[in-house]
């Protein structure tokens, strides 16, 4: 708040600001979207497979991020009718709490693309050992150490996020993970064109081999909208550290609702890319509408 206020008198850009009925509206079509996609993996035995728990583990990323933002907004607004104060005790755990929630949700999305991307490596290139490699107890071990590492850093970020120290692993983890995710896809497709040609000559295969690509090129969907939707925010964050009285870097911070939307944005886009790709998904969506009409 203290930056917002001071780049105001330092750059002749208007601060952009995002009504509240917009978050909220975002926020809560975010969560019920993704309870839909845990729900019906739930009630679907047949999509009881790692794939699918590890999407149920980017859906639970996404409802972070939403239900984080709408705490925000409802804190906010709290403080402006005099509720709460804006440097109370009590007031500073909660906003360490919400931030947690919010390093959570981050670094939950990461983890769990960079886990899918591993998935769909396995599933194309060691397709006839992939239930041996990837078992069920296997996946649920991963997701386990993934969010007991996730929760830790979270609250360990949150408390120290005061100091640069912190603040420039945490900003170098978000480009460092995604180039690794990056490189193992561009390693993916090279392979994959290199087995083409041995892969159509067994027609046994070549329809296993179509859905497998299918699933990589989902997840390359699911990594650009999460770098569009995260990557400005991430910015705001190095550009209030390290250049807060820049004219050029106070006039981009100007827009620090709109980046808290496209965070917002991501939890909605996710499942309809699930929907969408899907049709084990698509076809447990239209029992569950039907069963409750």
């Amino acid at each position: 708040e203290n930056i917002s206020d001071f780049s105001l008198n330092i750059t002749d850009c208007t601060q952009v600001v995002v009504p509240e009925e917009v978050f909220f509206t975002v926020a809560a079509a975010g969560i019920l979207e993704n309870l839909l996609i845990l729900i019906a993996v739930v009630r679907n035995k047949n999509l009881h497979l790692p794939m699918y728990f590890f999407i149920c583990s980017l859906a639970i990323s996404d409802m972070l991020g939403s239900l984080y933002k709408t705490l925000e907004n409802i804190f906010i607004i709290l403080c402006k009718m005099g509720y709460l104060k804006r440097h109370g005790d009590f007031e500073k755990k909660l906003d360490d709490a919400m931030d947690s929630m919010f390093i959570l949700s981050l670094l939950g999305s990461i983890f769990s693309l960079l886990a899918i991307a591993a998935d769909r490596y396995i599933t194309i290139f060691y397709a006839l050992r992939y239930h041996n490699i990837m078992t069920l107890r296997r996946a649920l071990a991963i997701l386990a150490i993934i969010w007991a590492f996730c929760a830790g850093s979270s609250v360990a970020i949150a408390l120290f996020s005061y100091e640069a120290a912190t603040v420039i692993p945490f900003t170098i983890l978000f480009p460092l993970m995604m180039f690794f995710i990056l490189c193992l896809y561009v390693h993916m497709f090279l392979l994959a064109r290199s087995h083409a040609k041995k892969i159509a000559s067994l027609p046994s295969s070549t329809v296993h081999h179509r859905t497998n690509m299918k699933g990589a090129i989902t997840l390359t969907i699911f990594l650009g909208v999460f770098l569009c939707c995260w990557a400005p925010f991430v910015l705001h964050i190095l550009l209030a550290r390290f250049c807060p009285h820049n004219p050029y870097c106070a006039c981009y911070m100007s827009i620090f609702h709109v980046n808290g939307t496209l965070i917002m944005c991501n939890a909605i886009i996710n499942p309809m890319i699930f929907a969408f790709r899907s049709p084990e998904l698509r076809s447990t969506f239209k029992k569950m509408f039907y069963c409750s009409r």
